[in-house]
């Protein structure tokens, strides 16, 4: 967190009038309003600081990803509406995209919910809580092309955000069958729209390259080609849920059916 040093400014108290003879020949004298109130200010800011770098995110619905937006802020969001939507799969859920420490630590804070991450980047400049979770190994920083380092069906539901947009076809065909292979209840898929800037030029050395954005209909056929179906359940619950609660999707939610 950086710290801005506060200007002192000299306030002047007008009394109806102001006299420069008694201005020249009275004496000077110091108010201890204004050290008291510098004490004051610098008291809260070093309490800020030491706020931050030891507790809460201070980032928690800001994306580290360059961009207009974050479909994993938008996971953030939904969490209600996934959690009306699917229940008591909600219990076991693995989250895999950037900044997954602030999504996973936002599902340890729901009720009988046990959560993991999987973030596809580098996490050096990360809050020091994120790599607490990493320290901990409910969070991983793993290569997403390769095979995940989980047993078949080791959580009830995966929720993916932001990180399918950043891959190409042929690693797609590896990343999305090896998803939803350690799902047990279903996979829920959150890509950006087309149209949509993603990914600033500065943070392409990170990524790999930049996003692709696809719409609903290339999705759809890709996942037909993986023989992943849709679950219809699942979405006609999520949509009552989040029409109920007013919410407008910034991002294309999939929800998907586990392998048998």
């Amino acid at each position: 967190m950086s710290r801005r040093q506060a200007n002192p400014m000299r306030r002047f108290v007008d009394s109806g009038s102001f006299s420069l003879a008694g201005a020249l020949h009275s004496k000077p004298r110091s108010s201890p309003i204004l050290p008291i109130g510098l004490v004051l200010v610098g008291a809260i800011l070093l309490i800020g600081y030491v706020y931050s770098g030891s507790g809460k995110f201070r980032g928690e619905a800001v994306s580290r990803i360059g961009g207009d937006y974050s479909c994993s802020v938008e996971v953030q969001r939904v969490i209600p509406f996934l959690k009306k939507a699917y229940g008591d799969s909600m219990h076991k859920v693995l989250h895999v995209g950037p900044d997954t420490c602030s999504v996973v630590y936002k599902l340890l804070k729901e009720e009988e919910t046990e959560a993991w991450g999987v973030e596809p980047y580098d996490i050096e400049d990360a809050e020091a809580t994120c790599k607490s979770l990493v320290h901990k190994g409910i969070v991983r920083v793993a290569d997403i092309k390769f095979p995940l380092p989980y047993r078949p069906k080791s959580f009830s539901l995966v929720i993916v955000s932001d990180a399918l947009d950043y891959l190409s076809p042929r690693y797609l065909n590896k990343t999305l069958p090896e998803l939803t292979r350690v799902a047990s209840d279903g996979l829920v898929v959150f890509t950006g729209y087309p149209g949509n800037q993603r990914a600033k030029v500065a943070e392409l050395s990170k990524l790999g390259r930049p996003a692709k954005m696809r719409g609903s209909s290339w999705w759809v056929r890709f996942f037909l080609q993986n023989s992943l179906e849709e679950n219809e359940g699942a979405i006609k619950k999520f949509e009552q849920a989040a029409s109920k609660g007013s919410y407008h999707p910034a991002c294309q939610v999939f929800h998907l059916k586990p392998y048998n």
